[in-house]
């Protein structure tokens, strides 16, 4: 079947770089030469002689996510070759971790990232049981990390005269230096008469930046699978 049969926008190009890179806004690729890993099941297509193996967590890492709710459903991806890893149609984008660097992000909006990165489980200071409970996984180390959201994300810039205030819903990812706490918009009498819809925000202040998705909508329940 000849290629121009086939619109070039669509078209996957010879991989330039080693690692990962944004295909196009809905799939990343990785061109693996060694290890890196993913989410389980997000794997969309690959080429080459790569092995997907399910990554275990561990009884401590079962038991944080048995409390906290939150957990990376992890596969290693080992060989050479090429993978494209995507989530249910949602946008991609990729942080580049430094060394120094730490990067907060909730674990439904993480798709892959480099061998070289590790993360572990914490609770959001600040939020406690009053916030529901709020735990994220802290990446840290020196690679990239891919994340995915719904629409295209937002990323705003948190100075200390200038905090920012985030739906808890809407929340991806924070940079390191920003301290979190609760915020109450709405009066109780409010609150008794239906509110607004906007009773808690998340505060971050400090020196940073905040990505956020650009919808409240709760998280569709397969991205926490």
């Amino acid at each position: 079947m000849k290629g121009d049969l086939f619109s070039s926008e669509h078209m996957v190009r010879p991989a330039t770089t080693p690692g990962m890179t944004v295909e196009n806004a809905k799939c990343l690729r990785y061109t693996v030469d060694g290890e890196m890993l993913a989410r389980q099941g997000a794997m969309v297509a690959y080429r080459g002689d790569l092995q997907f193996e399910r990554k275990g967590q561990g009884v401590g890492g079962m038991l944080k996510r048995a409390v906290t709710g939150e957990g990376l459903p992890l596969m290693t991806v080992r060989g050479q070759g090429e993978a494209w890893f995507a989530q249910e149609a949602q946008n991609c984008f990729v942080v580049e971790i430094g060394p120094g660097d730490e990067f907060t992000v909730n674990g439904r909006n993480v798709l892959c990232f480099d061998a070289t990165l590790s993360y572990r489980i914490s609770t959001v200071k600040g939020a406690g049981i009053t916030g529901g409970g709020l735990f994220n996984s802290v990446f840290t180390g020196h690679g990239k990390l891919g994340l995915v959201c719904e629409g295209s994300p937002l990323v705003i810039p948190v100075t200390p005269q200038s905090p920012v205030y985030v739906d808890t819903d809407a929340i991806v990812g924070w940079t390191a230096g920003l301290s979190t706490s609760l915020h109450r918009s709405q009066s109780l009498g409010s609150m008794l008469r239906g509110g607004s819809g906007e009773a808690v925000q998340l505060v971050l202040q400090g020196q940073g930046h905040v990505v956020v998705r650009p919808s409240e909508a709760p998280p569709h329940k397969a991205q926490q699978r």
